[in-house]
């Protein structure tokens, strides 16, 4: 289709527009905008399947912006195909509580899929949701019922393929044949520090191709070249696909275009005065944006809504042929769990021995997993050890995509990004597990997971040096009390198998991302929490055992393996006529939000000699025990041996408890 004037005002308009918005805010990225003004305007009314008046429509195909610094392109993008962004928006981007901050942010109901601006990040969700649009598909789509049949497009950068995570998953994404993805890269070969040939020399086609990728190369200016390069895409199967770009940072500007200045400044009002008579621009007036092209891009709400009319007809007719599956998908995508689904969750009797708490959760999950057909996961290549494969639901590959075990190969950090991107699809309950300590590969998605309240469950199992014999390059310290300082992230560590189940019950019933920290080593299931641990751990502390005689000395507060000990400890003082109570402490974050006379009839304000036991740094603690108080941890790194040794050397025994307590309570 030969590209019309109409169509380069439209084009230019959204330049005109970033270079108004980042000139207002007097702050952010006017060059990625202007330079892939035409592959989105193309991508936008040609291709793009939505319906501005229903944004959260289920079948839409998903628009990300991996390249979120130039979130000025995405708001102009909103504003001008109908959505509820408004001009008085862009006016007022990168204020204060605007809906157009410098970096998009997860917001359905505007047309905001993902948050993205850490590069990379946007990535990986693409090929998550891409992955869960193939899940829902081959468990719900019928002969001529194709109800999910979308694309996941995304606009990434030199920066995102730079980035790690973007690597780790866009191998999987060959791995998988993830065919509905359809992603366009900015060649623009510029970045904040000048020319990408400074740090960026690889062939990156050849990069892609080896990766499994169907790989075009364009000039991303020319409109017939855009379009037809994504047809040539969605016509092509077996393959994700990256369409290379070749563009210029801040086209149209006389001085600016093709130079690292265009990447993060404003261009300034001479500049931008000079760019619109460049761009035969009809008006200097800042905003304005004639009324052809606002109409022709409003086209997009009814085009919108005649495709969204002709699905639910289908989806009529689905519901007719195929009344369970139908009612299954709609509760699925509500986010809705199935009636009593809790029932399913095992209980563990004392009087079956010891049990470490990721063996626990590997029977939690394949006890849930017939309960809960919507939930999938897998583990970072450690699946013997997290204990994270469901027995039955099958393997989730190239050609079987039905299937709910995901490998993830060693690739923790796309691994966050992947769940992110599943939950943020819909109809998915994601979980993903490794060892704690490379919880930090994952850290960046984890934290935009907490920031999005995206309700995704992390199985961190080998939760402290008592990992033993592989040392102290695998025995994490520092990671329990790094992730509470993550806002929004619930963690949870659970003291034994009962715990462990009530800790997954939590997670799955909470709106938001959890982290389940877990023992290598065998834990005794205790007698006291197959009754208590149910409501206890939903409120994040509990008396675990009351004071066996008739006065409270001390609070023995512990998380975790370390809970046991503490119990052994009480027998040991009350030997000594020393009352210690004993509280089982999963989490932090649930306990703060309890009222004021729970959290006072747990660690009642009267008893001033308090001890707190977790094998982790100690920072922290000091909120729980006070001045008064003490702390059994680990400031340092830990050591390798076996963790029998490990628990002696560190003083983690009810022996050294109970002295630590003693000499407390002689100060």
């Amino acid at each position: 289709m030969p590209k019309t004037d109409l169509d380069q005002r439209c084009i230019n308009a959204l330049r005109v527009l970033a270079m108004d918005t980042v000139q207002q805010a007097n702050s952010g990225h006017p060059g990625l905008p202007m330079g892939m003004a035409d592959v989105a305007y193309v991508l936008w009314t040609r291709h793009l399947k939505h319906n501005p008046k229903n944004p959260t429509w289920a079948n839409r195909d998903r628009f990300i912006l991996s390249a979120g610094h130039g979130s000025a392109l995405l708001y102009s993008l909103l504003y001008l195909t109908g959505y509820p962004l408004l001009m008085s928006d862009l006016k007022q981007f990168r204020q204060w509580e605007s809906r157009t901050p410098g970096h998009p942010e997860h917001d359905p109901d505007l047309g905001i899929e993902t948050t993205t601006g850490p590069l990379g990040q946007g990535f990986a969700n693409g090929v998550g949701m891409a992955i869960a649009q193939r899940h829902m598909a081959a468990r719900f789509n019928r002969p001529d019922h194709a109800l999910l049949d979308h694309v996941i497009y995304a606009i990434v950068s030199d920066g995102d393929l730079m980035e790690g995570v973007s690597q780790e998953a866009a191998s999987i994404a060959g791995h998988l044949k993830l065919d509905n993805l359809i992603y366009f890269y900015d060649d623009n070969r510029i970045t904040i520090e000048g020319a990408t040939a400074i740090t960026f020399t690889e062939d990156v086609p050849a990069r892609f191709r080896a990766y499994g990728w169907h790989v075009q190369e364009i000039d991303g200016h020319d409109v017939d070249a855009i379009d037809g390069a994504i047809r040539q895409a969605k016509a092509a199967p077996g393959q994700p696909h990256l369409i290379v770009c070749r563009t210029h940072i801040a086209y149209g500007s006389p001085n600016k275009q093709g130079t690292a200045d265009a990447h993060g400044s404003p261009l300034g009002a001479e500049e931008i005065r000079l760019t619109k008579d460049a761009l035969n621009w009809p008006s200097h007036e800042p905003f304005f944006v004639p009324d052809d092209v606002l109409a022709h891009y409003r086209l997009a709400a009814p085009q919108g809504e005649r495709a969204e009319a002709k699905w639910r007809d289908l989806l009529s007719r689905y519901e007719t042929a195929f009344p369970e599956e139908a009612a299954e998908l709609q509760r699925r995508l509500k986010g809705t769990l199935p009636a009593n689904w809790e029932t399913a969750l095992p209980r563990f009797a004392p009087d079956t021995g010891v049990m470490a708490t990721r063996a626990a959760s590997g029977k939690v999950i394949n006890a849930l997993a017939p309960a809960l057909p919507e939930l999938i996961g897998g583990s970072a290549d450690l699946d013997p050890s997290n204990k994270t494969f469901m027995n039955g639901p099958g393997e989730f590959q190239a050609g079987s995509y039905a299937g709910r075990n995901l490998r993830f190969g060693v690739r923790e950090h796309a691994m966050g990004g992947l769940l992110n991107g599943m939950a943020l699809y819909g109809g998915a309950r994601p979980y993903g597990g490794t060892f704690l300590v490379f919880s930090d590969y994952m850290r960046p998605s984890v934290r935009l997971a907490a920031l999005m309240k995206l309700p995704v469950v992390y199985v961190w199992t080998h939760d402290s040096i008592f990992v033993g014999e592989d040392g102290p390059t695998h025995e994490p310290v520092e990671h329990v009390m790094s992730l509470r300082a993550i806002p929004g992230l619930l963690v949870l560590r659970p003291a034994d198998a009962n715990e462990t189940a009530a800790a997954w019950q939590i997670a799955l019933e909470h709106a938001g991302p959890t982290a389940l920290i877990l023992t290598r080593q065998n834990l005794p299931i205790m007698p006291e929490t197959a009754e208590k641990a149910r409501d206890g751990v939903a409120r994040g502390a509990y008396v675990l055992s009351e004071s066996p005689i008739d006065r409270i000395d001390l609070l023995l507060i512990a998380t975790g393996s370390e809970v046991a000990d503490a119990l052994e400890a009480q027998k040991l003082l009350m030997e000594r006529r020393v009352g210690a109570r004993v509280v089982s402490m999963p989490s932090w974050e649930l306990f703060e939000q309890q009222p004021l006379f729970y959290k006072l009839s747990v660690l009642p304000e009267g008893v001033l000699k308090r001890l707190s036991i977790e094998a982790g740094v100690t920072l922290g603690w000091e909120r729980y025990v006070g001045k008064s108080g003490d702390v059994i941890g680990i400031d340092r790194f830990g050591a390798s041996a076996p963790y029998q040794r490990l628990k002696q050397e560190f003083g983690f025994t009810a022996e050294h408890i109970v002295r630590r307590a003693l000499e407390l309570m002689a100060e």
